[in-house]
């Protein structure tokens, strides 16, 4: 599964990890992600993301 960052900020979205503070279960892939989701760190939309490998 490809690892997404977020470009104001920096952060990876790592799909084994996923983001559990905010309900997102590890093993969930980013285009499976919630449309409202948000950058766990700076909060902005998932296209602000870009694939990182």
């Amino acid at each position: 599964m490809d690892k997404y960052e977020c470009g104001p900020c920096g952060h990876v979205y790592d799909p084994a990890e996923g983001d559990p503070d905010h309900g997102i279960a590890p093993g969930t892939p980013f285009e499976e992600l919630p449309d409202d989701w948000e950058c766990p760190v700076c909060g902005v939309g998932k296209d602000m993301f870009e694939k990182v490998g």
